[in-house]
């Protein structure tokens, strides 16, 4: 089971989101993906994500997180004991989102998005200062990230398996050249 877990202000319509359950759907497996669309309150997003993966042994679960849904899959991967493959994931939220207080809207559709002040303290509570076990992780992190830095990403997974794209951004725009290996990091067979 694969949980696919969104960033800040995005939805389950992102380009990587919509890939994984696609290349999952080819595969036969649609029904081994889930990607729910995320509150904005961090604590609310981890309830949900817990709540959609309880009962599924750890061994048999994987957490894909992009960006936002990098720390997130961190503390789930932490908590359960389950695999995550980080997309740009950010480190240290707490301190770039402080400046996105407030009420904008998704990227996927003009729906509101209301960021609020007290949503920083649930990002401290999720935070995690050191992996445990590096070898469940799988970070993949694009030097031309315009919006995270990617030194802090590798400094933070120090251990873990790492794949550092030179270029790129923070989408990971050629991500479907990655979905293999991201996938099979998770278990998944890679061809359809």
């Amino acid at each position: 089971m694969i949980l696919y877990l969104h960033g800040f202000r995005s939805s389950p319509q992102s380009m990587k989101a919509r890939l994984v359950g696609a290349r999952m759907a080819a595969l036969g497996l649609a029904d081994q993906v889930i990607s729910p669309q995320l509150p904005a309150s961090p604590r609310l997003a981890m309830e949900l994500a817990q709540s959609l993966i309880a009962g599924i042994p750890a061994e048999e679960l994987s957490v894909i997180g992009s960006s936002l849904g990098g720390y997130y899959a961190t503390w789930l991967a932490e908590r359960i004991g389950c695999r995550a493959v980080l997309l740009n994931p950010a480190v240290v939220p707490s301190l770039d989102l402080d400046k996105h207080v407030g009420v904008t809207t998704q990227y996927h559709s003009d729906q509101p998005f209301e960021f609020k002040r007290e949503y920083i303290d649930e990002l401290r509570a999720l935070a995690v200062p050191k992996i445990s076990k590096p070898e469940r992780y799988f970070l993949i992190a694009a030097t031309g990230d315009e919006v995270l830095d990617y030194r802090d990403m590798v400094a933070h997974y120090q251990g873990a398996r790492q794949h550092i794209i030179d270029g790129s951004d923070h989408a990971i725009s050629e991500f479907p050249q990655y979905l293999d290996e991201v996938l099979g990091f998770c278990g998944v067979g890679a061809r359809a």
